[in-house]
């Protein structure tokens, strides 16, 4: 089976965004190649980037306040697993207060890093990082891996409360997911909403099958359109078949 996930408002599609940022970056951050951790770093800076938005860590924070509030009240459900239900709430706790503990503007330490910003500013320019570009970083390229890791780790690790709040949030959004089974006439599927929030769709279907869903939703409808997957850059097409698919509407 293959997943497409659909955020459908800014914030959502924001966590995101980041959460594959920071998968990414730690993916390569973890190699040893100078190239992986070039691309680590230049995730670091995309992570920076995305998430200066000043009110994510508040929105973080409120929405982690929220979901420890109607946790909380599930205790002593006999239908609730009490072991599971503490675990997420000493997650909910720990990360809740890890972002408590973040001060300033997020990355600030980076951004006071003259270093780190010379590359930043180098590498928005098509090969703009080359070795006679930036020798000095041509140099850090080249010393042992295991400097480049603790010093990838160094400056990632204060950016990390972003991501566990990131992935609590997203979790608990994920596994709120009430699914549908429909099949879209001729490639093409519309549900009117009645006006009911949702805040991200995931689309499922075989891996066999060859559609690649289109998606455009509001509080009103929900509209998909399967086209027929193509890298050759023709133009896309809507398949004229039917397709059966899951539709799973997350909300918090």
């Amino acid at each position: 089976m293959i997943s497409y996930e659909f955020p459908v408002n800014e914030r959502i599609r924001t966590l995101l965004r980041l959460e594959k940022l920071y998968e990414r970056t730690q993916c390569y951050a973890g190699r040893t190649h100078a190239q992986d951790h070039h691309t680590a770093l230049l995730g670091i800076f995309e992570i920076m980037e995305v998430a200066s938005r000043a009110d994510l860590k508040s929105d973080l924070i409120q929405e982690l306040d929220r979901q420890r509030q109607a946790l909380a009240a599930l205790r002593n459900n006999p239908q609730i697993s009490e072991e599971a239900l503490e675990r997420v709430l000493g997650d909910i706790e720990g990360t809740h207060s890890r972002l408590l503990e973040m001060t300033g503007k997020f990355g600030q330490y980076l951004r006071e890093n003259d270093w780190l910003m010379a590359i930043k500013q180098r590498v928005t320019i098509p090969g703009g990082a080359s070795e006679f570009d930036l020798p000095s970083y041509h140099y850090w390229q080249e010393q042992a891996p295991e400097r480049r890791i603790a010093d990838l780790e160094r400056w990632l690790s204060p950016l990390l409360p972003i991501k566990q709040g990131i992935d609590i949030v997203l979790r608990l959004l994920r596994d709120s997911a009430r699914t549908c089974h429909f099949v879209a006439k001729q490639g093409n599927f519309q549900q009117m909403s009645g006006g009911k929030t949702v805040q991200l769709l995931k689309i499922t279907l075989p891996s066999d099958v060859p559609a690649v869903p289109e998606l455009s939703a509001n509080r009103y409808a929900i509209n998909i359109r399967f086209i027929v997957p193509s890298t050759s850059g023709e133009r896309s097409r809507q398949i004229d078949t039917d397709i059966a698919f899951t539709l799973g509407y997350c909300n918090l």
